[in-house]
């Protein structure tokens, strides 16, 4: 996709798909994006993201993942004035990572509203990251050793698959592999949720949590606190999961444009609990590839998830 007429393809799509959730797209703010990391997009895998609630409202995120690994991401949102340099250690936490653990591939997220927010570094499916290890990396959040007891209570300290860092909230996200399946039982879920404060599930988080695939937190630099939990379940057709889904997100569900055969569609619907109370993400793939069963550790699974 490094050519002029891709790029202006995948600029179609997104501003198609903004439309459907009546997320206002510009050009002057997603093409310097699209050109900043338009060499590594075409093996790439494309997908485009829509939350409920008021505060989420009006947003489009879109996700380039499957980077590749000689790509410095967060180097080339700065080159290209995609984001401010900080000297908070947010701005260094990439660079740590990729200095101390194996990187398969990176990943970002972008916002037609609000633009660069977030890195993704994927670990090798065979060599997932224990918490020490990464707890021990000098610009990490303190708050996930002091949750180290946690995650480890729960099968989760030696099997991280990937980090996110969130530049904007300047927090960062933890993906697991390999879970115990007792950590989808509602017993279990409930449990962790009043473990780190937070507040009980609905039934419908319950009836997802129990099809999910995966896991992640949301930690910090400010707080010793998890500040969210959210689990993932991978479906080819959102609508048959035990949810109601907004009338906006239905639409997006039914229209979102994508390039690969429609027998292969996937979706990705996850439910948050935070403070705030839960809240829903779905995303739709607009390019795949198959690889990307392998990093999220679903070869061979029948649902598989991102």
């Amino acid at each position: 996709m490094s050519g002029t007429a891709d790029l202006a393809g995948l600029y179609s799509a997104i501003e198609e798909s903004a439309r459907l959730v009546d997320a206002p797209c510009s050009r002057d703010k997603v093409w310097p994006v699209l050109t900043a990391y338009g060499d590594a997009l075409a093996r790439a895998v494309v997908a485009f993201r829509v939350a409920t609630g008021a505060r989420r409202a009006g947003e489009l995120d879109c996700r380039f993942t499957m980077l590749p690994k000689d790509v410095d991401p967060y180097a080339l949102a700065l080159s290209n004035g995609l984001t401010a340099k900080t000297a908070h250690p947010v701005g260094a936490l990439l660079a740590d990572i990729s200095e101390r653990c194996p990187v398969d591939c990176y990943g970002i997220d972008f916002g037609v509203v609000d633009g660069f927010k977030k890195t993704w570094s994927f670990f090798p499916p065979d060599e997932l990251q224990g918490l020490p290890k990464l707890a021990g990396i000098p610009s990490m959040p303190r708050s996930l050793a002091e949750n180290h007891d946690f995650f480890a209570r729960h099968g989760l300290d030696d099997n991280v698959s990937l980090v996110g860092i969130d530049y904007q909230h300047r927090t960062a996200n933890f993906y697991f592999g390999e879970i115990p399946a007792e950590c989808f039982e509602p017993k279990t879920i409930v449990s962790m949720l009043r473990e780190v404060g937070l507040p009980d599930p609905s039934e419908q988080m319950l009836s997802l949590g129990e099809r999910a695939f995966g896991i992640y937190t949301t930690l910090g630099w400010d707080s010793a606190k998890v500040e969210r939990i959210t689990f993932a379940v991978m479906t080819p057709d959102p609508t048959t999961l035990p949810t109601r889904l907004e009338p906006k997100i239905e639409q997006f569900v039914r229209s979102a444009p994508y390039t690969y055969d429609a027998a292969d569609r996937r979706f990705v619907y996850a439910v948050t609990a935070s403070k705030g109370g839960e809240y829903y993400k779905l995303q739709s793939y607009y390019q795949w590839r198959p690889q990307m069963l392998n990093l999220m550790l679903l070869a061979g699974s029948v649902e598989e998830p991102a």
